[in-house]
């Protein structure tokens, strides 16, 4: 043998990527997150090691000979949830596919096998990579074995010699079975010694070597509860230390010449990974052997932009941006794909006039990939893109908004269009990045067009059949008109009040940090969780809620329940909020602020979120946190960009609540909306059953709660945590609810039901979000699944609601001679900058198209108001 012999302990990084990873499914709703897991660790081993021997060793069953020592091993372990036995055989197929040999042994453990193969190697002077899990496995480790061991689920390994065991355990490797043996291990259920951690374990080892030299020197031993323990359970110490020793001398059928490993063929374990959904896999096996699945391709390159290039009816036209801010507009080239050909079209023929016809031409249809960005990126050469008639991305998206992660390959792969690579594996990724020689870049761009050439017939059927058609060219392709056009516009920022304002919060941060220090009786590092730790639960000794491996835990839930504990709890809390609001958005808004406009121009996400809510990046304005009031006061900086305007804003009044009414056809909660009541009132007088004259602050409160919570389909507990009850409070507040209003709980019940019989729920406008844990056996999963279905149709129709209205106040303002711009959008909010004399036309226009928007069977209703910032119009 040669190189390096590898050997898996398969249940083990099963186990471990399960709970570690999401449960994940393909698109036949076969759970894969713990083969997923599994295989990236697999590839990784493959890519570090390259080695010529490797076995993966699996538990044969539930019965080994431990049980003939100690019935009641491994007893009490919970049984294996059904989402991850059924991953047992899909990983074998992998295996199977990697070309990697698998072995379990009949009343034996994976450990037994692979100590049995590392007494053999070790014999033989064969180095030995050792993976798991189990700490167990560390009494394997020699001068020729190193045990790597997973933490933090998969992500991290840390590698062990006998000489590193020593260093960071202060024992040798042959103690490693004592130690086990003193301290137990309450998931396999072997017993140990009561009262024994792995502390006071390593001291009684270091003092006396080995467990039986403990037995032998009890008198020795110092304390007399521990003495006790020891004495009390020396029966229970010895089988314990028996139990966890790794039998090297298993019956094993096989030798270290049937783990030799010839490497893998790419095609195989592309076809797996295409079955199993790990798309983003791909790319890391799709070696030379793959290549030859891909058709060579045919394309010219451009030296001028002809028409006769052009076909009349399908064009495809894809622009490559390596940069994600597409705002500097870094193009790499074009594709133009047709009928007629395949072009490669190089940057510096946007300069072209011909081309520059060609895509102003309102008249020549073309396919695009991202239109938005496509937009805003030529938009800043002086080009006005016309004549797109489809967004593939927006599709894909519209079709399935968690089915990818928006990019082309991506989209392509998840169709089974593998005859394009990645974008990593061609131009490197984060600092690596960079452009490849240009033959390469030219091809991969043309195969990028390629397969939008074959997904556009694709997709377009697909939205037919899911009735999306409306949703799609109505709703979401001329909404990227308007929202590229808002991100070219932009925003302007006062960055000298931003700069004061950071001043002032440093200054208050200092007050802060200085009253945190008295508090506490000592200077120290309050954004350092171990000193802050040390200070909250040893020196004043505040009751200890949760530790962690690395000491107490600081985070800002547990603080909040110690806010009752301790003056200094809150100011933390105060400081932590007013360091991120400096970090994030007083120091952060002021690097993105576009040096040739001064303004910033955020990116909004139209094909993120699965409910259908735009988001925005860079800066990202949802997150603003203007619940508190230094938050609120950061909109000051968003000002007009003309000395004569005003910044107007104008929101939908309680949309997800009239949503839910609308949705649920409860008629008293159309009635409360018909009649114009306060519905936090309303559901206060039901939930506490008292009249509207006998409400105050604190149960209208709770009612906001409760209807906001039913809203995103909160439990007992999360309500419970909301408002500082206790669950059981919490759930007589639900249950009181919905004995107020028994339509949204009918409405509840059968859209669970609807979503179990066909995967997914739609909003009022057809968008749909698959959701393929719904019918897992999982409690946990399944129950987060039936919330997200409760509340995906109501937020995802106000979503299409916002949207709509963006459009039609738009449309409404063509023709008029308003001097206004739609400028932002965030949440349920549309900012504009109107001149001051267009200020009361605007507001009426606005309010108009917001509230016709869609007729519902409860009014729409908007609030609107204008000032000097954003700030001021409140």
């Amino acid at each position: 043998m040669s190189k390096e012999l590898v050997l898996i302990d398969g249940n083990s990084i099963l186990y471990r990527s399960f709970f570690a990873l999401p449960l994940l499914s393909n698109d036949q709703g076969v759970h894969t997150n713990a083969v997923f897991g599994f295989t990236k660790m697999m590839l990784k081993v493959l890519e570090d090691h390259d080695p010529s021997h490797i076995l993966v060793a699996f538990d044969a069953g539930k019965t080994t000979f431990r049980h003939e020592t100690y019935k009641e091993y491994k007893g009490g372990r919970q049984k294996t949830p059904p989402e991850l036995s059924e991953q047992f055989p899909i990983m074998r197929e992998l295996l199977d596919a990697f070309g990697v040999k698998y072995y379990e042994l009949d009343q034996y453990e994976a450990d037994d096998i692979i100590g049995t193969m590392v007494k053999e190697a070790d014999g033989q002077g064969q180095k030995t990579i050792v993976y798991s899990g189990d700490k167990d496995l560390l009494q394997l480790a020699s001068n020729h074995t190193t045990v790597s061991l997973t933490r933090k689920g998969i992500s991290e390994i840390d590698h062990f010699t006998p000489e590193s065991i020593e260093e960071k355990m202060g024992i040798s490797k042959e103690q490693i079975i004592d130690l086990k043996a003193l301290m137990g291990d309450q998931s396999d259920n072997i017993p140990g010694v009561p009262g024994v951690g792995e502390k006071t374990a390593v001291k009684l080892l270091k003092q006396f070597g080995t467990l039986e030299n403990i037995y032998e020197n009890i008198d020795d031993v110092s304390g007399k509860k521990l003495k006790e323990n020891l004495i009390n359970n020396q029966d229970e110490a010895l089988m314990s230390k028996e139990l966890v020793t790794i039998n090297q001398s298993s019956p094993v059928e096989i030798s270290l010449e049937d783990l030799k490993y010839e490497g893998y063929q790419s095609r195989e374990l592309v076809s797996a990974f295409k079955a199993y959904g790990f798309q983003s896999l791909m790319g890391q096996v799709e070696g030379e052997d793959s290549e030859q699945e891909y058709d060579e391709i045919d394309f010219e390159v451009a030296s001028e932009f002809d028409l006769s290039l052009v076909d009349d009816s399908h064009n495809i036209l894809y622009v490559e941006m390596l940069d994600d801010n597409y705002h500097n507009s870094n193009i790499v080239g074009c594709s133009l794909v047709n009928e007629k050909g395949n072009y490669y079209i190089p940057t510096d023929l946007l300069e072209d006039q011909t081309f520059i016809n060609w895509l102003e031409d309102e008249q020549s249809p073309k396919t695009v990939f991202n239109k938005k960005q496509l937009l805003v990126a030529l938009k800043w050469r002086g080009v006005e893109v016309k004549g797109i008639t489809f967004d593939l991305q927006l599709a894909a998206y519209i079709v399935n908004p968690a089915s990818h992660d928006g990019d082309l390959s991506s989209i392509a792969h998840s169709y089974g269009l593998t005859e394009v690579s990645y974008d990593e594996e061609v131009y490197g990724k984060g600092a690596k990045q960079q452009l490849p020689n240009e033959e390469v870049y030219q091809e991969h761009i043309v195969r990028k067009g390629l397969v939008g050439f074959k997904l556009n017939d694709l997709l377009k059927d697909e939205l037919k059949q899911n009735e999306q058609e409306n949703l799609y060219y109505e709703l979401e392709m001329p909404l990227s008109a308007v929202l590229a056009e808002m991100e070219h516009t932009g925003v302007k920022v006062d960055v000298d009040r931003l700069d004061s304002m950071q001043k002032d919060l440093s200054n208050r941060l200092s007050d802060i940090e200085a009253k945190i220090h008295n508090l506490a009786g000592s200077e120290f590092n309050i954004n350092s969780p171990k000193q802050l730790g040390k200070v909250l639960f040893e020196d004043l000794e505040l009751p200890v809620i949760k530790k962690t491996k690395t000491g107490y835990s600081t985070s800002a839930d547990i603080l909040e329940k110690l806010q009752h504990e301790h003056e200094i709890v809150e100011q933390i809390l105060h400081y932590r909020q007013l360091s991120k609001l400096q970090s994030t958005y007083l120091e952060g808004l002021q690097k993105v602020v576009h040096e040739g406009t001064h303004k910033i121009h955020t990116r909004f996400n139209q094909v993120l979120t699965q409910t259908g809510r735009l988001s925005s990046v860079e800066p990202n304005l949802q997150n603003i946190p203007i619940r508190l009031e230094e938050g609120r006061r950061i909109r000051q900086a968003f000002v007009p960009s003309e000395e004569d305007s005003v910044i107007l804003a104008a929101d939908y009044s309680q949309i997800e609540l009239r949503v839910l009414a609308h949705i649920a056809k409860d008629e008293k909660l159309v009635q409360a909306f018909n009649e114009g009541k306060d519905i936090h009132t309303q559901t206060a007088m039901d939930v506490f059953d008292v009249k509207d004259d006998e409400i105050n602050d604190l149960m209208r409160r709770q009612a906001k709660a409760v209807n906001f919570g039913i809203v995103y389909g909160i439990s007992d507990y999360g309500l419970s945590q909301s408002l500082g009850i206790t669950r059981k409070e919490a759930e007589q507040f639900i249950n009181k609810y919905f004995e107020s209003y028994p339509g949204v709980k009918a409405y509840m019940d059968d859209i669970v039901t609807q979503a179990k019989r066909d995967g997914y729920v739609e909003t009022i406008m057809n968008r749909r979000r698959y959701l393929p844990e719904i019918n897992s056996r999982n409690f946990n999963r399944r129950s987060f699944a039936e919330r997200t279905a409760m509340n995906s149709p109501i937020q995802g129709s106000a979503a299409d609601i916002i949207k709509q209205a963006m459009l039609d106040v738009v449309h409404s303002m063509e023709g008029t001679n308003l001097s206004a711009t739609m400028i932002l959008q965030v949440h349920d909010e549309l900012i504009f900058e109107v001149k001051k004399s267009d200020v009361e036309a605007l507001q009426k226009l606005v309010k108009e198209a917001m509230e016709q928007t869609i007729e519902l069977s409860v009014p729409l209703l908007v609030d609107s108001s204008y000032g000097n910032t954003w700030y001021d119009a409140k």
